[in-house]
């Protein structure tokens, strides 16, 4: 009797500690390049973004303290783009070679969002996911910035953002 019931408990302890962690842990925004009329865009210019790291709520370090996070786009209508854990405003750093010119065009942009954890189980890390709240940009090639979905979480698929560029026109 006093085996079974040893059996029994060490049967439950392994029970108890065999949740599954999310395999994709992932937590990043995406965007979409839009049209001015709301269709999605390809566009033919280079991309490179950056993000840059704050001391203060005011401060930003842009010697040789940026971190590339999307590398040389370029045919691309949508990219995935991390978000920090521990800021309240992400900075990024837009970097477009104009196709078939020697032209650069920089902007830039902040991201403003509430940091909360989300909790799986004791066996799983903590995460982190957001709500964004805010997002203004200089406007040299980029016209706006649309928040679409605020709430980040592991869902890959769900447009954070809708990027429009300036037109031709």
């Amino acid at each position: 009797m006093k085996r079974l019931l040893y059996l029994s408990l060490a049967a439950l302890m392994v029970a108890c500690s065999s949740v599954d962690c999310p395999v994709d842990r992932t937590v990043a925004t995406l965007y979409q390049i839009r049209t001015s009329d709301g269709n999605e865009l390809t566009i033919t210019d280079t991309m490179t973004i950056s993000t840059v790291n704050v001391d203060n709520e005011n401060v930003v370090l842009y010697s040789g303290r940026d971190s590339i996070i999307y590398n040389k786009g370029v045919g691309i209508s949508q990219f995935n783009l991390p978000i920090s854990y521990s800021h309240p405003e992400d900075v990024l750093l837009f970097k477009f070679e104009i196709a078939n010119t020697d032209s650069l065009v920089r902007d830039t942009v902040w991201i403003k969002k509430d940091d909360y954890p989300h909790f799986e189980s004791v066996d799983c890390n903590t995460t982190f996911f957001h709500t964004l709240t805010n997002v203004r940009y200089t406007r040299n090639y980029i016209d706006s910035i649309v928040i679409n979905n605020p709430s980040v979480t592991y869902d890959s698929k769900t447009v954070h953002f809708y990027l429009y560029p300036k037109s031709d026109d």
